[in-house]
């Protein structure tokens, strides 16, 4: 008899209803990639483990909030949860120089405050928001690549894996979808600058 391959939205259905052991089908299924993804970024045993393991923490937890609504985009839900605790980690440990204070040396003098000004930010707000509406009005397979990469910093080999393309097609979406913002930016006269 040949192995049925149940889909991930019948397993997360079913850890929904109370199969503990959907979730284990999927978290052995998609592990691999998933602690592949995660290690890529951060080179570390330890930390992979421990985001991996918050990855699904979190994927538990909304799962049983019954709050997930991906409808069949399970593992690229899941590495976007991944991806966002790599960057939350990342944020959390950056690596701060020590200073002493001395009479040749004061801190005042590497301080400087980079934080962008109220106008600064509002501009690059609205130029995100302009950005994301154009975005938004492109083909479904070329906005999902650009999302990717352009948000999830996914390589195009993780989107051609994730989206079941050849990497040269994800390529190819990236290349249309960008040619596509162009000229709605050219024809619309649209400044994006900040």
């Amino acid at each position: 008899m040949a192995n049925v391959v149940i889909p991930d939205a019948v397993l997360v259905k079913n850890y929904v209803g109370g199969d503990e052991n959907a979730l284990a089908t999927l978290i052995k299924r998609h592990q691999s990639k998933i602690y592949g993804f995660i290690y890529s970024k951060v080179s570390d045993r330890d930390i992979s483990d421990d985001i991996f393991q918050d990855t699904f923490i979190k994927v538990i937890k909304t799962l049983k909030s019954n709050s997930y609504n991906e409808e069949g985009k399970f593992l690229p839900w899941v590495m976007r949860i991944s991806h966002n605790l790599i960057v939350d980690h990342f944020r959390r440990n950056k690596k701060m120089p020590m200073h002493r204070e001395t009479e040749e040396f004061s801190i005042f003098s590497i301080m400087t405050d980079n934080s962008p000004n109220v106008e600064s930010r509002i501009i690059t707000e609205q130029v995100e928001t302009d950005l994301k509406r154009l975005i938004m009005e492109l083909p479904e397979d070329q906005k999902e690549v650009l999302q990717m990469r352009m948000y999830q910093d996914l390589s195009f080999k993780e989107i051609a894996d994730l989206t079941g393309v050849s990497i040269n097609t994800a390529l190819g979406r990236m290349r249309y979808a960008l040619m596509n913002l162009r000229k709605v930016i050219e024809k619309n006269k649209i400044i994006l600058t900040n």
